[in-house]
């Protein structure tokens, strides 16, 4: 397995990073970049990457920060090119107009095949249900398929998210890269965050909105923790997430992505189950530091050759951190080792399994790692 990697700055277009100077590229079976919104919105950005790494997949998706190596970087295009020896890539994407579930199942039924390792997703970030979209792909992929991914982001702003496949990104897509063949894949999500305050029942919600905890309206309620923060919804509800308990066990973790103030509700990245036990939640930096660490070391990965580690960190993470976010990439890359190739994003959410195993679901306020090696030819 060979990995390139490059990235691009207003300021000096594209620089490469792991083939060193003006080394030229290698050939790719996948070239999978990372970009601002704005960036992204060029499409000569994208014909360079098909001219540079020519006959690859090109996927990628617009973000709230871009991820290289043990850099957090704004306003740029990042890219990482990969070739391996005998395993193999497939590519898909689908319009979200079909519905979050729909297009769950036919990305896995296209990418179904007996030797598949892994799904990776990238998708709009605001037009789409990823609770939904996971659910979708479970319906019709093999339990031992490792499923992960993020929902594409726009800077803090919860705008307009781009997804691509080989041309310019677009809103309401869905694309997803199956790898096949003898592969050694590992998997981390790590949030964290918290829990503070009562337990809360969720008395009534529909899909991913929720309206009352306790009986009590959800939005006049969250305010009255919130106090002064309040004012600054639903911005500052990034620091403040959801701890989600259902039934079985699980804990999911929710950030809110919009507000209501006449129905008093809020919408959250994914579904918010009627039943479950919810409570709020914050953190420190040093936690979500050390929770990014925790992600890393739940990897089991070869103790020798190429490792490409594709990191998915929350857009609240980000804003949480601060001038500090860089160390938790830093610390992400340290117990992966100085024999793994990073790239990431900041995203308006996680796809991944549980800490503790089982199918993919979608997360919030994550940090989640995929980490992908080929078995020596």
């Amino acid at each position: 397995m060979q990995i390139d990697q490059a990235v691009w700055t207003t300021a000096d277009g594209w620089r490469p990073i792991a083939s060193g100077g003006d080394a030229a590229p290698a050939a790719a079976d996948l070239v999978v970049y990372f970009a601002a919104p704005g960036v992204a919105d060029d499409p000569q950005r994208t014909l360079e990457l098909a001219e540079r790494w020519p006959g690859a997949s090109i996927v990628g998706c617009t973000t709230g920060g871009e991820i290289l190596g043990t850099e957090v970087l704004d306003g740029t295009m990042v890219a990482t090119a990969v070739r391996f020896s005998t395993a193999r890539v497939k590519t898909a994407i689908s319009d979200i107009a079909k519905g979050a579930g729909a297009v769950g199942r036919d990305l896995a039924a296209t990418l179904a095949a007996p030797d598949l390792r892994l799904v990776f997703v990238l998708s709009d970030g605001t037009q789409v249900n990823g609770a939904a979209l996971v659910a979708g792909m479970r319906d019709a992929i093999d339990d031992g398929v490792v499923v992960t991914g993020g929902l594409a982001g726009d800077g803090a702003d919860f705008g307009v998210t781009k997804v691509a496949l080989n041309g310019p990104p677009q809103p309401g897509q869905v694309a997803a890269i199956g790898f096949y063949g003898p592969l050694s894949i590992g998997h981390g999500s790590y949030g964290g965050w918290t829990p503070f305050g009562p337990e809360r029942l969720v008395t009534r919600s529909r899909g991913a909105v929720l309206f009352e905890l306790d009986g009590q309206p959800a939005l006049e309620l969250y305010k009255r923790y919130l106090g002064e923060a309040a004012a600054r919804l639903p911005g500052s509800a990034l620091h403040f997430p959801l701890n989600i308990s259902l039934g079985d066990g699980r804990q999911l973790t929710r950030t809110i992505v919009g507000i209501d103030e006449q129905a008093q509700s809020m919408t959250f990245a994914g579904d918010v189950p009627q039943g479950a036990v919810a409570r709020l939640m914050r953190s420190s930096t040093d936690r979500l530091i050390e929770g990014a660490g925790r992600a890393a070391g739940q990897i089991t990965a070869p103790s020798s050759g190429p490792k490409l580690a594709l990191m998915v960190s929350c857009i609240g993470r980000k804003l949480t951190l601060g001038q500090r976010c860089g160390e938790e990439v830093e610390e992400v890359m340290r117990v992966l080792g100085a024999d793994t190739s990073g790239i990431g994003f900041y995203s308006y959410g996680e796809l991944s399994p549980h800490e503790t195993g089982g199918f993919c679901e979608l997360h919030n306020q994550t940090m989640t790692i995929t980490v992908i090696s080929e078995a020596a030819a």
